[in-house]
């Protein structure tokens, strides 16, 4: 068994609060995002990119092209759901169930 002293043991367990404190401002900010954008769930370059099964080159060109509306926050990009649901009508192709389902909560 290992044993550590009182203070090592408080300033672990310190750590670990300011990483729980972390994820919660992580979390209440991301909720006000989804609140900003009139409930809309939001995607990132990595979801989009998985979604539509591109790379994340190619949706950058989408982006340079107008072809996808984005929205910056705090230095990262963002796609509005029901806006993706649109570009996915315009190509001819639907949104998956999976996705349907996060949008409607």
């Amino acid at each position: 068994m290992i044993q550590i002293d009182r203070e090592t043991f408080q300033a672990m367990l310190h750590q670990i609060m300011e990483r729980f404190d972390k994820i919660e401002r992580t979390l209440e900010r991301m909720n006000k995002l989804k609140e900003c954008l009139e409930g809309d769930t939001l995607l990132d370059n990595h979801d989009l990119c998985q979604l539509l099964g591109i790379t994340k080159r190619t949706l950058a060109r989408y982006r340079q092209k107008k072809l996808v509306t984005y929205y910056m926050i705090d230095g990262r990009t963002y796609y509005k759901a029901s806006e993706i649901e649109d570009f996915l009508n315009q190509k001819g192709r639907t949104m998956p169930a999976k996705l349907k389902s996060r949008m409607n909560v």
